[in-house]
């Protein structure tokens, strides 16, 4: 445990303290009431509303969007599933940067609806809440259809012998051992949807504003250190109590029900209503999934003088980004490909003594070093991002200049996913083995090196696959750290988008067509080397 808790230590809990000490701290002494002071401001009032409601909103439309489509991958066997289920978790692994941008392309000036009915839907709050469902949809569909495809259908099946109808089986039988799921599932979407930065940042515009796009606001633009501390302790208390909330339904999930082999539970759809229902599912994924990354790619290639490679063309020049890079914007594509397999690498050494240390002790101390894991996918990363350059100034850590300061960060938010991928997997491993091979005279490294790393290799290639892309689109901590001659492909995005013109328009969807492709063949070769594939993700 001792790489991962300095790692944390030095990376996540350094900077976050230093944030909120400049903020709270003044003279010498703490100043506790500027709590009330920031929390009675009428802004900021509707700053922490906003949040609540539309993350409660964006979960209430996936859990109803989402649902059938678990039923369908967890109960229904059909041609062409595997890519489906690839598909349907492409977005989940996109930056939200490209997210925001593929429905920009769609609901924006110049998008799909707008010349094809005049509309615009990109100003109001609909767009955020489709985006995060785009976004959210395969945690629902992942979560849940994974309990449901291991929950014995034949207890149904007695339910509706002694007399009950298809809805009162369903919401009397399965609904309650789905619960824990469910749960769980509706408790990932709000934390992401509550801490939402870049979908709101892109669509959200002026007049709408989370707590991630506040801190965002005032410590990058307007300075007020005492308003973003406040801000950031408030949003730390919410994960907090979020990320025990869901640590609670897993463990339900994990100890509560008998559970069978998925292959007994699939079959193919039967009579009209079950086709229909296929239907349907797939009629949502094509228009909430695959059109709105459709458009995008369509966008990328609609030039000035027609269809074309105009824009990515225009990636190679310093002069056609308009003074935006210091460097040609396509150096973007190979800065984040660089920096985020050095994240991967950082990633899978703490993320792998992490779950080592959590398959061999147990107790309220290890319980808590799993929760300390998780907390940087909740935490303000705009926090994380801006306490780097205030901390990590000073010998001998001087890493502000340096270009391990991106991967650093990108790591953080890598290994929670190597933790939770490995995990389960070295749980796995009969400890009867491991005990044989030392009475034998292996030492501990060979033990790992012989015993361990043989069942875990394919789930350290998950991980790794997993670590790498969300590295790849990691933008909350890296809009502050990325050097201008060194941007990477969110940063980029970002900034193309914040000036105005049709060219810098079609680079940045140029570059998010680029970063979507390369996240979308990373999980597609995933697919193919994941073993185990009841489960989550």
């Amino acid at each position: 445990m001792a790489v991962p808790v300095a790692f944390f230590a030095v990376f996540f809990a350094y900077p976050v303290t230093a944030i909120v000490g400049r903020g709270l701290k003044a003279d010498g002494s703490w100043h506790w009431g500027r709590f009330g002071e920031v929390l009675s401001r009428p802004d900021i009032g509707q700053v922490l509303w906003f949040t609540t409601w539309q993350a409660a909103v964006s979960t209430a439309l996936t859990l109803l969007i989402a649902l059938p489509g678990a039923y369908v991958f967890a109960r229904f066997e059909f041609p062409g599933k595997q890519l489906l289920r690839a598909v349907v978790t492409v977005p989940f692994v996109l930056p939200t940067v490209v997210v925001g941008t593929a429905f920009l392309a769609l609901l924006g000036r110049g998008g799909l609806l707008d010349e094809l009915w005049g509309v615009r839907a990109d100003t109001t709050v609909w767009a955020i809440l489709l985006a995060h469902v785009f976004f959210n949809y395969a945690v629902v569909v992942r979560t849940v259809g994974g309990l449901w495809a291991q929950l014995d259908p034949r207890q149904e099946e007695a339910a509706r012998v002694l007399g009950a109808g298809r809805l009162a089986a369903w919401w009397r039988v399965t609904l309650p051992a789905l619960g824990p799921a469910v749960a769980a599932a509706a408790l990932m979407v709000f934390l992401f949807t509550f801490t939402s930065f870049g979908i709101v940042q892109i669509l959200g515009g002026p007049a709408y504003s989370t707590l991630e796009v506040e801190v965002y606001r005032q410590t990058a633009q307007l300075l007020d250190l005492p308003t973003a501390a406040v801000l950031t302790m408030v949003q730390f208390a919410a994960v907090g109590a979020i990320l025990a909330l869901h640590a609670w339904t897993v463990r339900r999930r994990e100890t509560a029900l008998k559970l069978v082999d998925p292959a007994q539970t699939v079959r193919r759809p039967r009579g009209a209503g079950q086709w229909a229902l296929l239907v349907g599912v797939l009629g949502t994924v094509l228009l909430l999934i695959l059109l709105p990354l459709g458009v995008l790619i369509e966008r990328s290639f609609d030039g000035p003088a027609g269809y074309g490679f105009d824009y990515y063309r225009a990636l190679r020049s310093v002069e056609a980004s308009g003074g935006t890079f210091l460097v040609p914007p396509l150096e973007a594509v190979w800065n984040s490909l660089r920096y985020a397999l050095t994240a991967t690498v950082i990633a899978l050494v703490v993320g792998g003594l992490a779950a080592a240390a959590l398959t061999r002790r147990a107790g309220r101390l290890v319980r808590g070093f799993d929760a300390l894991l998780m907390l940087p996918l909740g935490v303000s990363a705009v926090t994380v991002g801006f306490g780097f350059l205030i901390t990590l100034d000073k010998p001998p850590l001087d890493l502000r200049a340096s270009w391990i300061l991106v991967p650093l960060a990108q790591a953080l938010v890598g290994v929670p996913f190597v933790v939770r991928v490995m995990l389960p997997v070295l749980r796995a491993v009969d400890g009867r083995l491991r005990e044989a091979a030392a009475v034998l005279g292996a030492s501990p490294m060979r033990v790992w090196r012989e015993v361990d790393l043989p069942m875990v290799r394919r789930a350290v290639l998950v991980a790794a696959g997993f670590a790498f892309a969300v590295s790849l689109g990691e933008f909350g901590a890296t809009v502050f750290i990325a050097r201008p001659d060194r941007p990477t492909l969110p940063v980029a995005v970002a900034r193309l988008l914040g000036r105005p013109g049709d060219l810098n328009y079609g680079q940045a969807m140029a570059l998010s067509a680029v970063l979507m492709v390369v996240c979308a063949v990373s999980l597609l070769v995933l697919e193919r080397i994941r073993t185990d594939r009841s489960g989550e993700f």
